[in-house]
């Protein structure tokens, strides 16, 4: 099977989607209510409360997101081989529940948050593969576009509705982040009871003659995904970045901040199912690429002519297209490659890969932007997406035998 067949619909309608499919998509969209309370103001936190300097911050972004590459193998390896997805996710899921309790505690210690954060992490890494797998177990081939574009669309609801929530919950609390953190293990701990009461696992039968490593790493389609996936993941710098960036031209007042967070979700999951349902029709790997050129022009934006409320709604509007185009299409476009026994091993093999190369692209994004300039920084970024883009449809693109 050449790469290039791995975008082309077999199906064409939605009633490939199974239960299952909605039952996850409920399941992130109650975790990502809880999570995106903290993340929405996590950056403003750190660099203006705390005073940390763009290459520490950019350290601590990089492990929000790259440090727990290992526990994302750990959790797809291990959910194929006891082929009991759904309770590999559901303890990640836990593990992140309780690590917002872990807030209430670490106070301003960096050694405390960092220690929390990654715990948080670490639950995420663990459950994000099998929770992948399940939907391209749960649904045909043909519609896995689709499924991942309707699953993301209802991420993004709890993405956009988070930010929304925490900012109510400070109101309420007279501005206690205590309160947030709270609001927020509640709600996580909701997600888990859902997963375990309506999310049906999906096993195989268990028959592995040779190591699941090997397997995976000799298809080289396989190999050509990691490839393009990390390399993508290098040349993506971190939301935070964005937004600071977006705040320190245009002097947003703190208390709107959240806010871009908000807009960047609801432009997510108002797109992210026609979307998919778009990859599925004219192709996964040109609505990925098309993506990563929104991204392109939102670097671009970050110091270009443009200023004001219209910068602030362009950025706002790309950045969530960009999102809407990669995020679940990737998955959709993986997800053939990769065989059933395997599916779930193979799908953390391409998000680590991408979430290792993240680890780097936060450091030196940081770095760029305190030892030479943010304007430096994000046109350096700009062309390094584009390089990425030719190398990307160069490795997934179409091959003669």
């Amino acid at each position: 099977m050449y790469l290039s067949t791995l975008d082309k619909p077999k199906s064409a309608n939605w009633k490939g989607l199974s239960g299952n499919v909605f039952a996850l998509g409920t399941v992130s969209l109650i975790t990502d209510v809880s999570s995106e309370m903290v993340a929405a103001v996590l950056p403003l936190y750190l660099v203006i409360g705390l005073q940390l300097s763009p290459a520490a911050y950019g350290l601590i972004d990089g492990v929000y997101t790259g440090a727990t590459t290992v526990l994302r193998l750990a959790g797809g390896y291990l959910a194929d081989r006891t082929n009991r997805r759904k309770a590999v996710a559901g303890f990640g899921y836990g593990i992140s529940a309780v690590a917002k309790l872990g807030l209430l505690a670490a106070g301003s210690s960096l050694t405390a948050l960092g220690f929390v954060i990654t715990a948080d992490r670490a639950g995420k890494g663990l459950r994000t593969a099998p929770r992948d797998a399940l939907i391209t177990l749960s649904t045909p081939s043909g519609d896995l576009g689709r499924a991942f574009g309707v699953h993301r669309a209802m991420d993004g609801i709890g993405a956009f509705a988070g930010p929304l929530v925490a900012m109510a919950v400070l109101a309420a609390s007279a501005q206690s982040f205590d309160a947030v953190f709270v609001v927020s293990f509640c709600i996580a701990v909701f997600g888990v009871l859902v997963l375990a009461l309506y999310v049906e696992d999906r096993p195989e039968p268990l028959e592995r003659k040779e190591p699941i490593k090997l397997a995976l790493l000799k298809d080289p389609a396989v190999r050509k995904i990691v490839l393009a996936a990390s390399l993508l993941g290098l040349v993506t710098i971190g939301d935070g970045f964005v937004y600071l960036l977006l705040q320190k031209r245009e002097g947003l007042a703190f208390g709107w901040f959240p806010l871009l967070a908000v807009g960047t979700s609801l432009v997510y999951l108002l797109f992210a199912a026609p979307l998919g349902a778009l990859a599925d029709r004219v192709g996964r790997l040109k609505v990925m690429l098309c993506g990563y050129g929104a991204l392109t022009v939102v670097y671009l934006l970050l110091f270009g002519p443009l200023g004001g409320w219209p910068l602030l709604v362009l950025v706002v509007l790309l950045y969530g297209v960009f999102y809407a185009c990669t995020d679940g299409v990737l998955m959709a476009l993986a997800g053939p490659a990769l065989p059933e026994r395997l599916r779930t091993t193979g799908i953390a093999l391409i998000q680590s890969g991408q979430a290792l190369a993240y680890l780097g692209s936060s450091v030196l994004f940081g770095l760029t932007w305190q030892f030479w300039s943010p304007e430096a920084a994000t046109r350096t970024a700009a062309v390094a997406v584009v390089l990425a883009l030719i190398t990307t449809a160069a490795l997934l693109g179409r091959r003669k035998p």
